[in-house]
């Protein structure tokens, strides 16, 4: 039973909601006030529930994730690296796990028919998921 005092307060609350609604400003709901792509421009490519695709759309969406994973991996690493924190030994195998990481991610795309460029993501106004190569 939570009582009075594990209740947060009403600051607190005030602060909260007014956080979810910037975050939420952030996001459009409608579809209608999504603003047009600009000229020459394609619309956001979606995950398509088709019967046909599911299981190469649910695919392309894991390895998006794990896409994602993979580069913030590699971010890390080359902070660590520029930081010393490595030995010359760490280096080597982390960059040759990465390395070997990055073509096992290729070679499923090829499998699957996908370019590493279709896992990026059209996240809308908040532009693509991933960075460019």
């Amino acid at each position: 039973m939570t009582g009075p005092a594990d209740r947060p307060s009403a600051d607190r609350l005030r602060e909260v909601a007014e956080a979810a609604g910037r975050a939420f400003s952030l996001l459009p709901a409608r579809p209608a006030d999504l603003t047009p792509p600009p000229a020459g421009q394609s619309a956001a490519r979606r995950l398509h529930a088709d019967p046909d695709t599911v299981e190469r759309d649910l695919v392309r969406l894991v390895l998006t994730l794990v896409e994602l994973v993979r580069q913030l991996m590699e971010r890390q690493a080359l902070h660590r690296v520029d930081q010393g924190d490595l030995t010359e030994d760490q280096e080597e195998r982390l960059g040759l796990t990465l390395m070997l990481l990055h073509d096992r991610m290729a070679e499923l795309c090829d499998h699957w028919g996908l370019t590493l460029e279709d896992l990026n993501l059209d996240l809308g106004p908040l532009g693509p998921l991933l960075p460019p190569q």
